[in-house]
């Protein structure tokens, strides 16, 4: 009787297990990191009240870090590791490597033969000699560590650091209609300080639930006109996903709750904008084929918003960070 109920309740933990991994399959709204910020591509956003909190770093992206203050165009891939050499110090490649195992395999030969630790180092293998060697390897290591302590030192290839947000430049929070503080300082001689209006925001608030309502309803057509083309490319993968395992990402109820400006710049004739956005939805995964929910329902999400234009020109997206 006992065994029966330990095998029931074996049965169902394997059928819990199961389903919670399901359930982290089907997972709706995937939190994501990605796009480009331009030359802070790689650097923090200034923290907010609305995301106190230093901002995820960016995973996904088309910039390469490729200098100080700079960034290139093409896409940043990551470096394959290079195998490393097989373990131990007599398998080092180059002369040391070669040298120490020279040294051991006449040692080992002479003990093997029964010339002793010496003998199989031939004429010129005095101790003197040996030691002679010894001294030379060991030079030759230290320049070798030297050389590789130089090489390994890293570039200096930072953004521009971020300025101290704990000196008074209180901004204020944007509730429902409420308005953004002012952009903070530049940070560097390449990046230029600008001045953001309402109507910006409101256009910041209006693409949250346009953006977020066109990827729920899968119009690749309406996110073209709100996104970057790298940006689209990241969602039009999502959405191919989402396609090859039979579920639709419905997106619905978007609310905006809080909102501030971490980050204002130029940079050349492109200008961007970061913001902080706690916003409320309701983001479920539904089949495709039936339309049952599987999971996901009402939820509150916190993210660090960059939208970007050229001079004059409307915004559109181009990174998304979480909090």
């Amino acid at each position: 009787m006992h065994r029966f109920r330990f095998r029931r309740l074996i049965g169902l933990l394997a059928v819990a297990v199961m389903c919670a991994f399901v359930a982290g399959e089907v997972a709706a709204a995937p939190r994501v990191n990605m796009g480009s910020r331009g030359t802070k591509t790689f650097s923090a956003p200034a923290p907010t009240a609305t995301a106190p909190n230093q901002a995820r770093p960016i995973e996904r992206t088309m910039t390469q870090q490729t200098g100080p203050g700079t960034a290139g165009a093409t896409a940043a891939r990551p470096a394959t590791p290079a195998p490393a050499p097989a373990g131990g110090f007599f398998s080092r490649p180059g002369l040391l490597g070669g040298l120490a195992a020279g040294f051991l395999g006449a040692g080992l030969f002479g003990l093997m033969f029964g010339h002793g630790m010496m003998g199989g180092l031939g004429g010129i293998a005095s101790i003197f000699g040996l030691l002679l060697q010894l001294g030379l390897v060991a030079l030759v290591g230290y320049f070798l560590w030297q050389w590789w302590q130089r090489r390994s030192q890293p570039a200096f290839a930072g953004a521009p650091h971020l300025r101290d947000v704990g000196g008074g430049d209180a901004r204020p929070a944007m509730g429902l209609g409420g308005g953004y503080g002012a952009a903070p300082p530049a940070a560097s001689s390449a990046i230029e300080e600008i001045q953001t209006t309402p109507a910006d925001f409101e256009t910041f608030e209006r693409l949250l639930g346009e953006i977020q309502t066109a990827y729920g309803a899968e119009d690749l057509a309406a996110l073209r006109t709100h996104l970057t083309p790298e940006m689209l490319s990241y969602y039009s993968e999502d959405l191919a996903e989402n396609a090859s395992r039979g579920v639709v990402n419905k997106i619905s109820d978007i609310k905006l709750l809080q909102g501030d400006l971490s980050e204002a710049w130029r940079e050349g004739n492109t200008e961007y904008c970061t913001v902080a956005m706690r916003y409320s939805r309701i983001d479920q995964m539904v089949d495709r084929a039936s339309g049952r929910v599987l999971e996901g329902g009402p939820e509150e999400a916190t993210e660090l918003w960059t939208f970007r234009r050229s001079h004059g020109g409307a915004w559109i997206l181009s990174a998304v960070q979480q909090a």
